[in-house]
């Protein structure tokens, strides 16, 4: 898992309650495994017309939110079915960081899994960081995960808290299956001495 520190990128404005994981890559894009794709296909409904075409007003197809890698977004973001293809298609396309008011459990952990940092503030910090990405000329944020920062286009900073254990998986590149090869030497201690004891198993 690519590793995460500091970020500093265009933050996109998506004043919407409620997105839940069906509009971040609709239920018919859920046929593959694969992490890889699915970034054509972030926000399908809102971002195409059903032939295709780009719906020009809609923000990540706007500059210069087509390279954002940062989402500033309403209340309860991530909610619906608990498909881990939500945090795939996001970072398929290029988004780092979510931040909110608040967070469906399933999606916030699986953000963690992926290597996506979800960021919860108050309902004025997230007004204050929607007016700043909604600034076309200068929509960047500045994230610091080592020092828990949000930095503003003004030099403001907003706090954020963050478990210390999803913190250090993040900034050290961990999901699942990293932190059980660093438990390596352990299992095969484990394995060598069970196939000694118990040959039959």
């Amino acid at each position: 898992m690519q590793k995460f520190d500091q970020l500093t990128g265009v933050a996109a404005p998506l004043n919407i309650l409620n997105i839940d994981t069906d509009m971040i890559i609709p239920k018919q894009f859920l046929k593959t495994i694969k992490r890889s794709g699915l970034g054509a296909n972030l926000f399908d409904e809102m971002r195409f017309t059903q032939d295709g075409k780009e719906i020009a007003d809609f923000v990540l197809n706007r500059e210069p939110y087509r390279g954002a890698e940062i989402i500033v977004a309403g209340d309860n973001f991530g909610c619906g079915s608990s498909r881990e293809h939500a945090p795939w298609a996001l970072l398929d396309f290029g988004i780092r960081c979510v931040i909110s008011t608040s967070f469906a459990d399933i999606f916030y952990n699986n953000c963690f899994k992926n290597g996506i940092l979800p960021i919860t503030v108050s309902a004025d910090e997230r007004d204050a960081l929607m007016a700043d990405a909604a600034d076309t000329e200068n929509p960047e944020l500045s994230i610091d995960l080592e020092s828990q920062t949000i930095r503003r286009p003004n030099g403001a900073e907003i706090s954020f808290e963050i478990d210390p254990f999803r913190k250090t998986c993040l900034l050290e590149g961990l999901d699942d299956i990293g932190l059980t090869m660093e438990k390596g030497d352990s299992i095969d201690s484990f394995e060598a001495t069970r196939a000694a004891e118990k040959p039959w198993l």
